[in-house]
């Protein structure tokens, strides 16, 4: 098996969670990378009215102006993962930062619909490359231990602590400056980090470059793309829709044929026993469960907020603003609590958490005094989310090899997007088309704990630990420390 290239200019001693100057500075541009695709993901939400009427988009258009976003961000994460592995990973963050920021400032000058979305588009696509590359070269640059759990704690938080604020600067912005100064927020972003990152970032890539799949990378790119097209669609259209099914049948079909290529290929662009590893299956199952059923919660709060209880914008971005503030405290003591009783507990333990917490959302009523259930239960369930985001990374990366990181985090990372594209279709249009939404809000987020409880039951027995006679024991790299 091939050694990665090491990264230099590293000085994070093993067995310490303490890091160096420079490794806080890589740290910070790999993380502001992120934040930023994070904030993409819900900055421009509360902007979509004032947005279509500027630029004469339909109602249903708007739904394009996050669809143009999540199709490229979602359906291209594997091919660039690996790409970063064999040509490098630094190469290709950087390209994807320039990308996504002149993207970004395209976006901020749009003069028609159609080269609004352009910009969107190509967003998406500079997100498909910042974040697989940005997360491996975190994984190799921080050797796994204590500096890398704390090192993705602090990634995770920012990831979850980006889409809260995004939501609360999406209304501030658009309602001081216009909808335009949200694209112009993130052009920001790119314009501050693009100048740090080639000097502090090290190169890393596998030194054998083995041929791509082009097959695979094909299949698997048109296979997730048909997907996330069917979800998002039918969010607005309902499962009946013709393009609907058309597209969910070929993304179903496409995934299959891109198994059955990546079993016979010699190089494939999944490694299957990769896929079958324990803590891959079961930790990406834990990661898909958190960010769907999170941002369902989300999704149906906000419409409990705003057209049950007639809070305004602002009233409703303090109590994610608080929702903030505790991710942000639970990214602290993560990666402690990760340390003290490993990842496999603390992933099991948070999905429990948000479930039960989510549950209590069944209390809510038309009172205003369920603001204050809402506020506290979202807060705490998300302190819960950032514990699962956080320990199911460790749980998939732990014990990869270097040269696999990219194909790792490239599944992290696609569970990630997936996962947050998926949920709302799903469940939350359970409450947008229900006569009674206050009904409609009680049976998503019913149904959203009992997935989350569920989904905490399935990788406790997926990644319960083995006898060691049983000859098939697995070392639990992610295990207590």
């Amino acid at each position: 098996m091939a050694t990665d290239t090491t990264p230099t200019g590293i000085h994070t001693p093993p067995g310490t969670p303490h890091l160096s100057t420079r490794d806080k500075l890589v740290l910070f541009v790999l993380c502001a990378a992120q934040f930023m695709v994070a904030l993409d993901f819900s900055v421009l939400n509360v902007a979509l009215p004032t947005l279509g009427a500027d630029l004469g988009m339909s109602q249903s258009g708007l739904q394009w102006a996050v669809t143009a976003f999540a199709l490229p961000s979602g359906g291209f994460l594997l091919l660039f993962g690996r790409i970063g592995d064999l040509y490098g990973r630094r190469r290709l963050f950087l390209t994807g930062l320039t990308l996504f920021g002149a993207a970004s400032l395209l976006a901020t000058f749009a003069w028609d619909p159609a080269s609004f979305l352009t910009g969107r588009a190509l967003q998406g696509l500079g997100a498909a490359t910042i974040v697989p590359t940005g997360m491996s070269l975190l994984t190799t640059t921080f050797p796994e231990g204590p500096a890398r759990d704390r090192a993705l704690g602090i990634s995770g938080t920012l990831l979850s602590l980006g889409f809260t604020v995004g939501m609360v600067a999406g209304g501030v912005l658009t309602d001081a400056f216009g909808w335009r100064s949200t694209m112009a927020l993130l052009t920001l972003f790119a314009v501050l980090v693009l100048p740090l990152a080639p000097a502090l970032l090290p190169e890393s890539r596998t030194p054998d470059r083995p041929r791509l799949d082009i097959p695979g990378a094909l299949t698997v790119t048109a296979g997730l793309l048909s997907l996330i097209y069917a979800l998002s669609t039918a969010a607005d259209q309902g499962f009946a829709h013709t393009d609907v099914i058309t597209t969910l049948v070929a993304g179903v079909l496409l995934l299959t044929t891109f198994a059955y290529i990546e079993s016979r290929t010699p190089h494939p662009l999944v490694s299957l026993p990769m896929l079958r590893r324990r803590t891959v299956a079961w930790g990406n199952l834990g990661g898909l469960v958190t960010f769907s059923m999170m941002s369902t919660v989300v999704f149906v709060l906000t419409l409990y907020l705003q057209e049950i209880l007639h809070l305004s914008s602002f009233e409703t971005g303090l109590v994610f603003g608080v929702q903030g503030i505790l991710s942000a405290v639970a990214g602290v003591y993560a990666p402690k609590v990760i340390g003290r009783i490993g990842a496999r507990s603390t992933l099991i333990a948070s999905l429990t958490g948000q479930a039960t917490l989510t549950a209590a959302l069944l209390t809510l009523n038309t009172h205003t005094w369920s603001v204050w259930v809402a506020t506290a239960a979202v807060s705490l369930a998300s302190m819960c989310h950032l514990g699962a985001i956080i320990s199911y990374g460790l749980t998939v990366t732990s014990g990869v090899p270097d040269e696999e990181q990219g194909l790792a985090t490239g599944l992290v990372t696609s569970t990630q997007q997936i996962g947050i594209t998926i949920g709302i279709p799903l469940l939350g249009v359970l409450a947008t088309t229900s006569g009674d939404l206050m009904a409609g809000v009680h049976t998503v987020v019913g149904i959203d704990a009992a997935i989350a409880l569920g989904a905490a039951a399935l990788v406790a027995v997926g990644l319960r630990a083995r006898r060691p006679d049983s000859g098939a024991v697995e070392a639990e790299a992610f295990g207590a420390r």
